[in-house]
């Protein structure tokens, strides 16, 4: 096995291990209700959205 082998797995491994990432976090935030800790759903909400309520 070549040295461009073993860095053409290693980029492979990087990218899965990316996009598993990046997964897992959308269905995280897509799922509510279920496991919720009381964090706000979308990242851009911040208490100066609790007075609209």
């Amino acid at each position: 096995m070549t040295q461009n082998d073993m860095m053409f797995l290693v980029f492979i491994l990087i990218g899965l291990s990316a996009l598993t990432v990046i997964v897992w976090q959308f269905v995280r935030s897509r799922r509510g209700g279920k496991g919720d800790d009381g964090r706000s759903g979308n990242w851009w909400e911040g208490p100066w959205d609790d007075d609209k309520r």
